[in-house]
Formats: C-alpha cells, sequence, structure tokens
C-alpha cells in the first residue's frame, strides 16, 4: 500500500498522469495545461513518477534542449485503475 500511496497519494501526481494519458508533453506544454503549479512542485512530481517508472523523461540534444515526458507501459497499466476511480468520483453525492 505504501509503494501505491506513493504515486496515486498526491493529487500532481494523478493530474500529471491524467494530462500524459493520450499525449506525450514537454515541460512547458505540461506546465500551461495544468495551470497553477509551481516549477519546482512540477519537477518535484516528475522526478518521483519517474523514479517509479510511471513516466519516462527523453531529453534531446537541441539548442534549448527538448525534453518530453510521456507514459511508460507500466504508467498506463494504471490507466483503467483511474477510470475506475474517475466513475466513483462522478458518483459521490
Amino acid at each position: 500500500m505504501d509503494k501505491a500511496l506513493r504515486i496515486i497519494g498526491y493529487k500532481w501526481n494523478l493530474v500529471i498522469i491524467w494530462s500524459l494519458k493520450d499525449q506525450t508533453l514537454r515541460y512547458t506544454e505540461m506546465q500551461k495545461s495544468l495551470g497553477n503549479v509551481n516549477s519546482k512542485t512540477l519537477t518535484k512530481h516528475l522526478r518521483i513518477l519517474e523514479e517509479c517508472n510511471i513516466i519516462t523523461r527523453s531529453v534531446y540534444p537541441e539548442v534549448p534542449p527538448r525534453v518530453e515526458y510521456s507514459l511508460t507501459q507500466y504508467g498506463r497499466a494504471f490507466l483503467p485503475i483511474f477510470d475506475e476511480i474517475h466513475e466513483w468520483g462522478a458518483t459521490i453525492p
């Protein structure tokens, strides 16, 4: 349970996973899509998700450097559970 809560126990982790469910995003695109998250918080949660093998970080040697984030296969395995949580949440009065 501790390992699962490390991933789903934080609001921003869930929001990041949700934003990557259908697409790969660059850091700035993700920051814009999430709205009110600051850089420090976003970076912290991206690192947690990367350490847990939920997302992958791809760095391209360009000027300026391009960094993209996407869900791993392991991260995609969480999506059906995420959908169940979403459906369950919609039934809360």
